[in-house]
């Protein structure tokens, strides 16, 4: 019989199977996915919706509903004006721009930074408080035209109702556009070009013509095309004016119909949505093509040159302060004037001024204090958000630069371009049916207009934190990796404090863009959520232009408060954050 028994150590060893570890997911990877996914929802869903509404409403592309909508005359008129008026403004935005930029950034003007501030100021102020503005200033409390016996009398009618009082107002109103993109290729100028141009003899107007305006011309066009996407998009001025000149416009056309016809015009809207956003991407195209006709490259380093004035120095500066006086001083001093007498059309005088109009805003009106307060709520939350979307949205563009990071900021670019109008009727359509799992719809909550906040002014907050992650070294982030520091704490540790101020600039700028804001939203509030930016079109629709004029100062008011606290810190952000600092 054998002995089958064995030691331990004489039995033999099994190889040890490797046991299967759960692979950790990478924690980088699923940030950007989630997003994607979040930029999807805000942005590129919406705007997918809308042209499947437009095109395609019952499943199938209806060419006679198509001709039927497009070819009526009320659309075509809207069309017409909306291209005119646009096109004109842009016009005039380009002229007053331009030269303004040339003032201030080729010559030696004096007193150049209270200029430019002034000048910008326009730009941060809502159009539909710029357009009351302009309307009060002929009233007889306007302290201005009214002590000169111009203002108009009873029973006149309004100059600015009309459509050259539309395209007057766009155009100043976008002139800061043109002014800024036109001044920051003036700083990108080689000087020795324009000093040997002096050094041969030509003359300052000469110089201009043959050798600074064709190496601008990329810069010009470039504002005119910013310029012509916000007067297409403008609701507040086109509103204020064109209704009640009845000079109809895509935009205006779109806000009165689904008024009048609710949801069940949304369809029928959605194309007209897309079409006002063809006429914008065709503009933007056809100013960018004009902008890149011909070779402009130049070498040599950037350097400021400032030709003197000489005896034309006092004039230039009269015209341009003359300037500011006209579309700045003139219309806010008499919103002013208009907001401190009782009662609208009144002369301001020691009898009839009163605060009462600023009492009612501030304390006993109700729906006005609940505009305001939903309006900070919305805009401090969306500020929140977007920091943090465009601080990780801005890692991954700078420094991992992959081809879905590129999808999201060229998603949050075309949102941003297009009109607000055309963003608040995709909303609308995306968000009106009860979303899945939880069965609840956003229509007519707060939910929707912080939503639209998000698509439109992520561009916003996402290029002044490109900026300050191109002045930032990555050596720090790429230590901390290989001390094995996942992404999350390298996010909350290192990159977001590093790049905060200029994540904080941007925030500042959706800040004091969206506590205003009017163009999405003014589809989108109802009775239980109303924001303050189209609460002036309200009041005055319904025969409140006193009390209108108080809450537009104190929108002002705080749109003042907020440049002046950001130029505070002004040297602690990365240079051309702020705007309106020369």
């Amino acid at each position: 019989m054998t002995d089958t028994t064995q030691t331990f150590e004489e039995r033999p060893t099994r190889a040890l199977l490797p046991v299967p570890r759960l692979r950790r997911p990478n924690t980088e990877q699923v940030t950007l996915v989630l997003l994607a996914l979040l930029v999807a929802a805000v942005s590129l869903g919406p705007l997918l919706r809308l042209i499947w509404a437009a095109l395609m409403p019952d499943g199938a592309f209806d060419t006679a509903r198509l001709k039927e909508l497009l070819w009526s005359r009320r659309v075509l008129e809207a069309i017409w004006n909306t291209v005119y008026i646009s096109l004109s403004a842009t016009v005039l935005a380009v002229v007053v721009g331009t030269a303004a930029a040339l003032l201030v950034g080729l010559t030696d003007m004096r007193f150049r930074t209270a200029f430019v501030f002034g000048f910008v100021l326009p730009l941060m102020i809502p159009p539909q408080v710029t357009a009351l503005a302009w309307i009060q200033s002929f009233s007889p409390a306007s302290p201005i035209l009214g002590a000169l016996g111009l203002s108009l009398e009873g029973g006149m009618r309004h100059p600015l109702y009309s459509a050259a009082g539309i395209i007057l107002l766009l155009g100043l109103y976008n002139a800061p556009l043109v002014f800024l993109t036109v001044r920051a290729s003036l700083r990108r100028l080689p000087g020795e070009l324009i000093e040997a141009g002096r050094a041969a003899g030509g003359r300052p107007f000469r110089l201009l013509l043959e050798i600074v305006l064709p190496l601008l011309r990329a810069g010009i066009f470039a504002g005119a095309a910013l310029a012509f996407v916000s007067s297409i998009g403008n609701f507040g001025i086109q509103a204020m004016l064109g209704i009640p000149a009845r000079v109809h416009t895509m935009i205006t056309l779109i806000y009165r119909r689904l008024n009048a016809y609710g949801p069940s015009a949304l369809n029928d809207m959605a194309l007209l949505a897309v079409v006002l956003a063809v006429l914008t991407i065709a503009g933007v195209a056809l100013a960018g093509w004009l902008g890149s006709r011909g070779d402009q490259r130049v070498s040599g380093a950037a350097r400021s040159v400032r030709l003197p004035l000489g005896r034309w120095r006092r004039p230039a500066q009269a015209a341009a302060w003359s300037y500011l006086v006209l579309t700045l001083a003139l219309p806010l001093s008499a919103l002013v004037g208009s907001s401190l007498v009782s009662g609208y059309g009144q002369a301001l005088t020691l009898e009839t001024l009163t605060f009462a109009h600023y009492r009612n805003a501030l304390f006993e009106h109700g729906a006005i204090r609940e505009a305001f307060v939903t309006s900070l709520g919305l805009t401090v939350a969306a500020v929140i958000v977007l920091m943090l979307v465009s601080v990780v949205l801005g890692y991954y563009l700078s420094w991992r630069r992959g081809r879905l990071a590129r999808l999201l900021s060229l998603s949050s670019e075309l949102t941003y371009a297009l009109p607000g109008i055309v963003i608040g009727v995709a909303m609308i359509l995306f968000f009106l049916r009860p979303l899945p799992l939880i069965d609840v719809s956003l229509y007519g909550t707060v939910w929707i207009i912080l939503i639209a906040y998000m698509s439109n002014f992520l561009v916003l907050s996402l290029r002044p934190t490109l900026g300050g992650f191109a002045q930032l070294d990555r050596n720090c982030d790429e230590a901390a990796q290989v001390a094995g520091a996942g992404f999350l704490r390298r996010m909350a540790s290192i990159v977001f404090p590093m790049v905060l101020p200029a994540a904080a600039a941007g925030g500042v700028i959706v800040f004091m863009t969206a506590l205003n804001e009017i163009q999405a939203s003014v589809l989108l509030v109802s009775s239980k959520a109303q924001t303050i930016g189209p609460m002036i079109i309200f009041l005055e629709e319904a025969g409140s232009s006193t009390l209108a004029a108080a809450v537009g100062c104190l929108m002002i008011l705080a749109v003042l408060f907020l440049m002046l606290a950001s130029s505070v810190f002004a040297k602690r952000l990365p240079a051309g954050i702020l705007p309106w600092r020369d």
